[in-house]
């Protein structure tokens, strides 16, 4: 669908024009290439059609939300924030709840709705191998896990978030169906068997830099970075066994005094066109059950929600019960 169409038929879909607003709208994401296409794919073409001129802010820091929240002095509209930080922060009240009136969420995925948040868009860890660096690519977690078998470092994630921890009980022989509530002290064992070998990455440049450069040859990523660097022309696999889901959500702080506007934005975001754009420049699965049909048949299938055949949805909800507890283990055993 051409530009002007996705524009025209939002403005329709959103009940708005030119001079709808006379405010601004603070955006905060991650930064990187996926809050760049979210500037071009939301942010941009919502200005269009609304009048609303969006400013990008970033990185996503909870912090500074809560710190926000509570001294009443609110300056961030619409934050991109995992989802499990998305339930948390709702049910702690530092969140708006959104309005559905305004937002349709009737073609958006279940997983990823609650009062608070919509989904953002729903990545995979997946496992990615620099097949110009080693003649053999692990196919499982359980030979990302086997330092025998597959010798030299591997890659994962630093943060305390849904991904790690699931990979090493599924790496141990624990099934899917059997994941939750998380065995944590299985979790650690297993991890403990390759920690020498590990080099962790913080954020996703970080990740396509160890394995394109062979330092790490292959670990567990983002399915979009893996899409991004396979793009440069890095000779990159991609196991999709057992694929992890989690999912970014868009939320509204507590006191903005933008709400209608952060409403609206976050309705355009998430509408089919919004998550169609999105997912096709991030390699990043829509949201919204009706953006597949509007994008390129040979794109959509790349993205994880057509792979589905292994796939382990990671619990948000346990997460969020359980964020702190898990992060002070998890950062108490990096330091080891």
């Amino acid at each position: 669908m051409k530009a002007k169409t996705v524009i025209a038929s939002l403005a329709v879909f959103l009940g708005v024009s030119g001079t709808s607003f006379a405010t601004d709208l603070v955006f905060t994401s991650w930064g990187g290439t996926t809050q760049d296409v979210q500037k071009s794919a939301w942010a941009d073409k919502f200005s269009a059609t609304s009048g609303i001129k969006v400013l990008q802010d970033g990185p996503t820091d909870y912090g500074k939300i809560k710190a926000m929240v509570e001294a009443k002095a609110v300056t961030w509209d619409v934050v991109d924030v995992e989802g499990d930080y998305a339930i948390q922060a709702g049910e702690k009240g530092l969140l708006e709840k959104l309005d559905f009136s305004l937002i349709d969420k009737s073609a958006l995925d279940p997983r990823f709705v609650t009062d608070y948040s919509v989904g953002s868009f729903y990545y995979s860890f997946v496992i990615g191998c620099n097949k110009d660096v080693v003649s053999t690519c692990p196919a499982s977690w359980a030979d990302l896990f086997d330092t025998r078998k597959f010798p030299g470092k591997r890659t994962f994630y630093k943060w305390s978030a849904p991904g790690v921890i699931e990979a090493a009980l599924l790496a141990d022989g624990v099934t899917a169906d059997k994941l939750y509530p998380l065995d944590l002290d299985r979790a650690f064992k297993k991890l403990d068997t390759i920690k020498k070998d590990i080099v962790w990455w913080s954020g996703g440049a970080q990740s396509q830099q160890l394995l394109a450069s062979g330092e790490t040859p292959f670990g567990s990523f983002w399915n979009g970075r893996l899409t991004a660097l396979a793009a440069t022309g890095v000779n990159v696999q991609t196991s999709w066994a057992q694929n992890i889901t989690a999912a970014d959500a868009l939320v509204v702080p507590k006191g903005t005094k933008n709400k209608e506007a952060a409403m609206k934005f976050i309705a355009f975001a998430a509408s089919p066109e919004g998550q169609a754009e999105m997912a096709a420049g991030t390699g990043y699965a829509p949201t919204n059950t009706k953006s597949p049909a509007l994008m390129d048949p040979a794109i959509a299938k790349t993205l994880p929600d057509q792979q589905t055949a292994s796939q382990v949805n990671a619990d948000m909800a346990y997460w969020a019960k359980h964020r702190d507890e898990i992060g002070e283990r998890w950062y108490a055993w990096q330091a080891k």
